[in-house]
């Protein structure tokens, strides 16, 4: 089941794809490089079994087989970008659902390889702050950042027959300044905004901690409604623990 954005609610299968180009402070995946995956046998059932990584574009169809109407088939990370040649074999495949990106949206040289073979894309904008590009020193880094960004919303934007949609993480580091910025620049390109605040699992009893202030969220909403469709949208499947 989808969890963040729009989409929310959404039956889906997950793919999730090893290593990620990027170091986010609130990144939650674990990166470590493992030997064998872990499949479902079906939705829901809480059953796994162990595979031999890497898997073929045909192992994971078979895979696929017990889930059914399924709104599209997730490629996760990580970051999916990665690993193109995987995506395009998958395509070739007769799925019984289509493909949705989850992208960090920072490789737009292999956003092209596969910009006609996925129908959703949830294109992250990853702030400055998040990576700790905001300072000075960083000027460079950070302004080729921002231009690869804007370089995949534009490559994988909104068409007739693929949807696109921006999501922002906002903390409480995030600049205003930098999240109405991120939205100008890619407004055209996407048919909505997701404000999604920053999580974090502290424990079991402790539950989920929102690091961005509700004042905050809503006034950049504000903002934001000026320009484009906006929502605020948290983790759902952190609440009801799905994940």
């Amino acid at each position: 089941m989808q969890g963040e954005g729009p989409y929310v609610g959404a039956r889906q299968a997950f793919v999730r794809f090893f290593g990620c180009n990027l170091n986010c402070k609130y990144c939650d995946t674990d990166f470590s490089n493992p030997g064998t995956c872990d499949y479902e046998k079906g939705e829901g059932s809480g059953s796994f079994e162990k595979a031999q990584n890497p898997i073929s574009a045909l192992q994971l169809k078979d895979m696929l087989q017990p889930f059914k109407n399924l709104h599209s088939v997730s490629l996760t990370g990580g970051e999916p970008l990665l690993h193109t040649d995987f995506i395009e074999e998958l395509d070739k495949l007769d799925l019984s659902a289509p493909l949705y990106l989850e992208s960090n949206m920072t490789l737009p040289e292999q956003a092209r390889k596969v910009k006609d073979r996925v129908a959703y894309v949830a294109g992250d904008f990853k702030l400055p702050e998040a990576l700790g590009l905001e300072n000075p020193e960083a000027r460079e880094t950070r302004e080729a950042h921002i231009e690869n960004t804007i370089e995949c919303f534009r490559t994988l934007r909104k068409s007739e027959t693929r949807d696109c949609f921006c999501k922002i993480v906002v903390s409480r580091d995030s600049d205003p300044a930098s999240v109405v910025s991120a939205v100008d620049a890619i407004a055209g390109y996407v048919s909505c905004v997701i404000l999604q605040p920053e999580t974090r699992i502290e424990s079991p009893e402790v539950g989920i901690n929102t690091q961005s202030s509700v004042r905050t969220l809503i006034e950049l909403q504000s903002m934001l409604l000026e320009k484009i469709d906006t929502r605020i949208i948290p983790q759902t499947h952190r609440m009801w623990g799905c994940l």
